[in-house]
């Protein structure tokens, strides 16, 4: 049975959004504390926990992914799984240090439809849950301050520049943070690239697409100076 699916007749109503959770005089820490009280939407119900990104708290890089998967559920942390472990590996290649960098997600809590042995299997989320998770984000990026944020994905592509975006039409030119996302001190560039994730659904073509992600991402390293 869809764990989440059987909600999907909920309505917007019914997702009032995290902003009420989100602490007025936030840190890092008392963001990764209070998102798991968040009931900004459902998909608390199903996640073992909420995942707040994680990472140098003074990077000039932030990288965006859509949301944690089975592994990042359960260990509480971004990046954590396989696609982490591609992404790590593709940051060093492109001349990135891994550690230097904050790695996030649009969205806090993972969903996912069915079970295929022990794991979970993950179900992408709705523009709803991209909408209500978004105080959160918007709260780490209050924080951060980076130079520039890569965007791993569609996922995170729309939640930035709406449902028109395309990764495939985006990648590899540097955009400018949206004026209708406003933050204290906006990012000074945007790149979009595929999602890790990506990578390791190619099969055939794995390293056309591990390459491809590490040019993204040597673009990136190219504006960080």
């Amino acid at each position: 049975m869809d764990r989440v699916g059987y909600r999907a007749g909920m309505t917007d109503g019914d997702r009032p959004g995290a902003q009420a959770w989100v602490p007025g005089r936030a840190t890092l820490p008392r963001l990764r504390a209070a998102v798991q009280e968040c009931r900004g939407c459902e998909l608390y119900r199903d996640a073992t926990q909420g995942v707040m990104g994680d990472g140098d708290p003074h990077a000039d890089l932030v990288l965006l992914g859509e949301q944690p998967g089975d592994k990042e559920d359960q260990a509480g942390e971004p990046f954590v799984g396989p696609a982490g472990q591609v992404l790590d590996d593709a940051l060093v290649d492109a001349g990135i240090a891994p550690d230097g960098v904050f790695k996030t997600n649009v969205v806090k809590h993972f969903r996912w439809s069915r079970t295929r042995g022990k794991r979970r299997i993950h179900q992408s989320p709705q523009q709803a849950h991209v909408t209500a998770c978004r105080p959160w984000l918007d709260a780490e990026l209050r924080l951060l301050r980076p130079a520039g944020v890569v965007l791993l994905g569609g996922t995170a592509g729309k939640a930035l520049y709406g449902s028109s975006f395309k990764v495939g039409e985006c990648r590899g030119r540097r955009l400018s943070w949206p004026a209708d996302r406003p933050v204290a001190v906006p990012p000074q560039w945007v790149l979009a690239t595929t999602h890790p994730s990506a990578v390791l659904r190619a099969r055939d073509e794995r390293q056309a697409a591990y390459d491809a992600l590490v040019a993204d991402l040597r673009l990136a390293a190219e504006l960080l100076g």
